[in-house]
């Protein structure tokens, strides 16, 4: 059974497809989850449109308010969404097992390199390119509620999500209750 599939005429969905996708992207974005996330954000709402991008936003949000993980618990969710069980153990495994294998090879080949400079300086260079990454995926999540009329009210939760979270060092569930409670009480104005 497939679930909640944003019809739009674009790529027809399978578990296949879907395995085939999470094999791809989460095994050759780096930079962690958010990189990985965005990536699959353009690929599951914009290219294929499987998803809708509200959808896509609800199950982001779940998977990071989970312990653990987030990036799995995103793959299971995005999974569990569009083919139920099945689909959900074959985005988990496509994204995870083989990116598994590979960290552990890294880990030994960075013992090998550790005192090189040269693999050093890559290394530091990769970093700060992986937060660039990290940051165009946040603005990817926030644009579709960067409109006028509400460009303020974003700006300013995501300040404070910021704020609380590199500041205050707030665990990331309290960080998104406190999101969550603004959301509430300081709502976007509605829809012309």
């Amino acid at each position: 059974m497939i679930a909640w599939i944003y019809s739009t005429g674009m790529t027809p969905f399978s578990v296949r497809r879907l395995s085939l996708l999470f094999l791809r992207v989460g095994n050759l974005t780096f930079g962690g989850g958010d990189p990985t996330m965005a990536a699959l954000q353009r690929e599951l709402v914009v290219t294929r449109g499987w998803l809708t991008p509200e959808r896509y936003g609800l199950i982001y949000s779940l998977a990071r308010a989970t312990p653990g993980t987030n990036l799995l618990a995103f793959c299971a969710g995005i999974g569990w969404q569009l083919a139920r069980l099945k689909g959900a153990l074959a985005a988990v495994l496509s994204a995870s097992i083989p990116c598994a294998a590979a960290v552990v090879w890294f880990t030994y080949v960075y013992t090998l390199w550790r005192s090189n400079p040269l693999a050093m300086s890559a290394i530091v260079a990769t970093l700060a390119a992986a937060v660039g990454m990290m940051a165009a995926a946040s603005f990817q999540l926030l644009r579709p509620r960067w409109k006028p009329g509400s460009r303020f009210r974003a700006a300013v939760i995501f300040a404070a999500g910021f704020a609380l979270s590199f500041f205050l060092k707030l665990p990331p569930i309290q960080v998104l209750a406190i999101g969550a409670l603004a959301g509430l009480i300081w709502r976007a104005p509605a829809k012309v």
